[in-house]
C-alpha cells in the first residue's frame, strides 16, 4: 500500500506532502485486515504452543483456536466478536507534511473500517455520564511519535492495533521504588496474570513496560504488544524468558482450563526514568493479538 509522492518547497529544502485521504484509506484497510487476519507470527506461536502442550484438554482448546483463526480467514469475517477500541500508532519520519489534521484523517478511516467492514462498534461518548454508543467506533486512541529512523524519512508508518477490553480490563500498573528487584517485578507481573485468570481469554500475550513515568510506562507496555520478536537487549530478552516461564507455571492454561500454555509470549519495553522511581505496567492481550502496519 502506498500513495503518490508530492513535495513542497520549505526554506532551502523540500518536504513530502502526505494527503489526508491516503491516510484515511490506509487506516480503513489496516483495521479491517487486523480484525480479520491474525499476524503470521502469532499464529506460529499458537502452533508451537500446541506442539509443546502436555494437557489433552489444553491441546484441544488450542486446536479450536487455530480452527477459528482459519475459519475467519476463509470466510472473511472478524476473528473475534470484540473488534476492539481502535488504537493507532503513527510514526512520522523527517521531512513530512500532512495536509490536514491527522486525528481527523485517522477517525475518518476508523469510521469507514468499522461501518463498511461490519466490525462491532464499542465506543461510548462519555465514560461516566453519557454512555451512548458513537456508532462508528470513533474516536480512535491515536499515539504519535517522531522517528529518527532514516528509513522513514519522507514517510509515516501506521500501525493499527484493535484492542478488546476483556484483556484491557486486566491491565495493571505499579510505581515501584528503585529498591525493587527483578524478582519483585516478575512477581508483580505474575500476580497480575493470576488476578486476570481466564478473563482475558488465555493463552495471552503480555506487554510489560518498565521505566518512563506514570503515563509513559503504560504506553511502553501497550507498544510492547506490537513487537513480534524478543527484545534486542540481552538483559530484557532474558527477563522476557523468565516471565514467560513463570507465567506458564501458574497452570491457568488455554481459556482457563489448565495446562502449560497460559501465555504465548512476553514482550518488555524499557525507557529511562527518574532516580526516585521504577514504574512497571502490564498490558495483557488475549491470543488474538492483532496488529497490522503500513508505510506511506
Amino acid at each position: 500500500m502506498g500513495c503518490e509522492k508530492k513535495y513542497i518547497q520549505m526554506g532551502e529544502g523540500s518536504v513530502r506532502v502526505i494527503d489526508h485521504a491516503a491516510i484515511s484509506d490506509a487506516v480503513r484497510a489496516l483495521f479491517i485486515e487486523a480484525n480479520y487476519r491474525l499476524p503470521p507470527a502469532v499464529c506460529h506461536l499458537i502452533s508451537e504452543a500446541k506442539s509443546r502442550e502436555r494437557d489433552p484438554v489444553a491441546r484441544g482448546v488450542l486446536d479450536t483456536l487455530e480452527e477459528n483463526i482459519a475459519a475467519a480467514d476463509e470466510l472473511d469475517v472478524p476473528i473475534c466478536q470484540d473488534t476492539g477500541m481502535a488504537v493507532l500508532f503513527c510514526e512520522i519520519g523527517r521531512g513530512v507534511y500532512i495536509d490536514a489534521v491527522l486525528e481527523d484523517a485517522v477517525n475518518e478511516g476508523v469510521r469507514r473500517a468499522y461501518v463498511e467492514g461490519s466490525l462491532r462498534k464499542s465506543i461510548v461518548r462519555d465514560p461516566l455520564y453519557d454512555r451512548t454508543n458513537t456508532e462508528d467506533n470513533t474516536p480512535a486512541a491515536l499515539r504519535v511519535f517522531f522517528s529518527r529512523d532514516p528509513k522513514l524519512d519522507g514517510s509515516i508508518r501506521l500501525t493499527a492495533a484493535p484492542k478488546g477490553f476483556g484483556s484491557e480490563n486486566m491491565s495493571t500498573i505499579k510505581m515501584f521504588t528503585p529498591s525493587a528487584t527483578e524478582r519483585d517485578i516478575i512477581q508483580f507481573v505474575v500476580d497480575s496474570v493470576l488476578h486476570a485468570g481466564a478473563n482475558p481469554c488465555p493463552p495471552i500475550v503480555v506487554g510489560v513496560g518498565i521505566g518512563a513515568n506514570f503515563e509513559g510506562v503504560a504506553l511502553l507496555a501497550k507498544a510492547a504488544l506490537l513487537r513480534d520478536t524478543p527484545a534486542e537487549d540481552a538483559r530484557y530478552r532474558q527477563l522476557e524468558e523468565k516471565l514467560l516461564c513463570a507465567i506458564n507455571e501458574t497452570g491457568i492454561g488455554p481459556q482457563g482450563f489448565g495446562g502449560d500454555t497460559t501465555a504465548l509470549a512476553v514482550r518488555v519495553n524499557s525507557a529511562p526514568t527518574h532516580i526516585a522511581g521504577l514504574p512497571v505496567a502490564v498490558n495483557i492481550n488475549c491470543h488474538v493479538s492483532r496488529h497490522k502496519s503500513v508505510i506511506l
